[in-house]
């Protein structure tokens, strides 16, 4: 009997030992997409602060943040995933400075998606007014209100975090993992989470709905550039697009939490990993691919560096590349 208990016991700890090293070699493919993204996004940020042409341009000032915001998350997210995939457990300050980071950066890219929403229709619709309209020092005044409010969301999230009694706990180490929803501790935090995340898509999507139809509307007029206004029409669906992406990045933890509540730790790190890659990693690679590729001005710039780093790193001793001009 204690022969079979064994033996039972050790193919439960191989089939684990199995499980944990699928799990650690799937991430491994996540990890180094990431890494790849990171190295796009550092590119398309080091361009646009390159050039002055960029740094003059209202979109590219705009695009510049939005690339900034995602690059953080995208930083964040990973670590917060390796951190799990490790089974590594950080304590409550340590994980909420980490995770009110990553909701000060979350909140920024539907606000700066809104901004660069209105300015594209103020391009289309009032094109002769544009330049006067949107101005470096207002596209700068603009980025300045976004980082106050997603800061002002984060700062009522740390008053709410820090009213919970952490004093009668045990410890200050975490039984889950570090994310945001073990961090939502009282049923306030819970409603203002869901209130806030609610209100910013939908004012968001509203806004991105109502520039798309007027394109739509200013693209019917004669005086109006066809091909501007198509271009701009697309950019829009792109940008509705990614707010749905994002979206669905909130319900992220919550999924996982009901997951892990009804399947074996292996299957929810499946999951897991599956769910990361396509709400939490794809949404924020859509920006260097919808602007990296779709804007010529970039593209070229864009492809030049990205050849130059593969070449330098293939062959460090003649991978040197002619500066552009």
């Amino acid at each position: 009997m204690s022969y079979g208990t064994q033996s039972q016991a050790n193919a439960t700890i191989q089939q684990q030992y199995r499980g944990i090293l699928e799990i650690l070699l799937s991430s491994a493919p996540i990890t180094a997409s990431c890494c790849v993204f990171l190295l796009v996004n550092g590119t398309m940020l080091y361009i646009l602060r390159s050039k002055a042409v960029f740094r003059e341009t209202a979109c590219y000032v705009l695009l510049y943040n939005l690339l900034f915001a995602d690059t953080i998350q995208m930083v964040l997210s990973q670590l917060l995933y390796i951190l799990s995939v490790c089974r590594i457990r950080l304590t409550y300050p340590v994980c909420g400075f980490v995770v009110m980071l990553a909701n000060l950066t979350t909140g920024i890219s539907p606000l700066t998606l809104v901004v660069m929403s209105l300015e594209r229709y103020v391009a289309v619709c009032y094109p002769l007014r544009h330049a006067s309209i949107v101005t470096i020092r207002k596209t700068a005044l603009a980025i300045i209100i976004v980082w106050a409010v997603s800061s002002l969301n984060v700062f009522i999230r740390l008053i709410l975090l820090l009213n919970f009694p952490f004093e009668d706990l045990e410890s200050l180490q975490m039984k889950d993992f570090c994310s945001n929803t073990p961090l939502l501790l009282g049923p306030m935090s819970d409603h203002y989470d869901k209130a806030y995340t609610w209100v910013l898509f939908v004012s968001a999507g509203v806004a991105v709905t109502c520039s798309y139809i007027g394109v739509m509307i200013a693209a019917r007029s004669a005086s109006t550039d066809k091909v501007s206004a198509r271009k701009v029409r697309n950019t829009l669906l792109l940008h509705l697009i990614q707010l749905g992406l994002s979206l669905s990045s909130t319900i992220y933890d919550p999924l996982v939490a009901e997951i892990s509540k009804v399947l074996d730790r292996v299957t929810v790190l499946r999951i897991w990993s599956i769910l990361y890659v396509f709400m939490i990693l794809f949404p924020r690679c859509l920006s260097p691919l919808i602007y990296g590729i779709r804007d010529q001005m970039i593209r070229g710039i864009l492809m030049y560096h990205l050849c130059c780093r593969i070449k330098t790193l293939s062959n460090p001793s003649n991978g040197q590349c002619v500066k552009l001009s």
